[in-house]
């Protein structure tokens, strides 16, 4: 029999039931799904993490999760956008804050296959619409379309992951970026002083997907 997924009446609360969740060794992802589904935005929770950058977006970390999953805020300025990315075989939930983002979808290129991206779909996301993705499904780029308004949308990693594939769109050439968060917790915090702190914790900042046993429920449909 499925699980109840519970409503959730602000981010704390998110964030504590995602620590249960993430307790076991097996997550059902359909279940986290609807749980990012079941929170609301609302700005007076999330407004202290959301950290903004002139020049590009931001990563965020609001909790660590023990290790085994990464929520953060991502805060994109006005025609700021992703790479085109994959997951490092993570799972990767993403849920509108404020405003509009368009992710764009691409095939995953098999083995030395050379050429254009393969373009799946594009789709704009609205507050408090959430999709999910991982590596099988394929990649994606996220962009704030607007020039005019900013852009807020909350994003949870499973396992946690420091560095991940960006792809060229017309060669789908490939190479390895390191990723950081622009703050932790609500200050902005050097990276390396962050990962001290972090482990002080107890907690793991990043870690490689593969050092992690989780066994992960794939999702029905979504």
């Amino acid at each position: 029999m499925a699980e109840i997924v519970p409503r959730v009446d602000s981010l704390s609360q998110l964030c504590q039931e995602l620590h249960r969740v993430f307790d076991s060794d097996r997550v059902d992802v359909d279940y986290v799904y609807e749980l990012m589904r079941n929170y609301k935005s609302d700005p007076k929770e999330w407004k202290k993490f959301a950290k903004f950058d002139r020049y590009r977006y931001t990563r965020n970390l609001v909790d660590a999760g023990n290790g085994k999953f990464n929520l953060m805020v991502l805060c994109w300025g006005e025609a700021h956008g992703s790479s085109i990315h994959d997951h490092a075989n993570s799972h990767c939930f993403m849920k509108m804050l404020m405003g509009s983002l368009t992710e764009t979808r691409f095939d995953y290129p098999g083995g030395d296959t050379v050429g254009e991206l393969h373009k799946i779909s594009i789709t704009e996301l609205k507050t408090n619409e959430v999709v999910y993705i991982n590596d099988e499904q394929g990649l994606h780029r996220v962009e704030n379309a607007s020039h005019t308004q900013p852009a807020v949308s909350l994003h949870l990693y499973c396992p946690p992951f420091d560095a991940c594939h960006a792809f060229d769109q017309r060669t789908g050439h490939k190479t390895m970026n390191k990723v950081t968060f622009w703050s932790a917790f609500g200050k902005r915090t050097p990276f390396q002083q962050l990962e001290r702190e972090t482990r002080k914790m107890g907690v793991p900042l990043t870690d490689h997907p593969a050092s992690i046993s989780m066994e992960i429920a794939e999702p029905e449909n979504n």
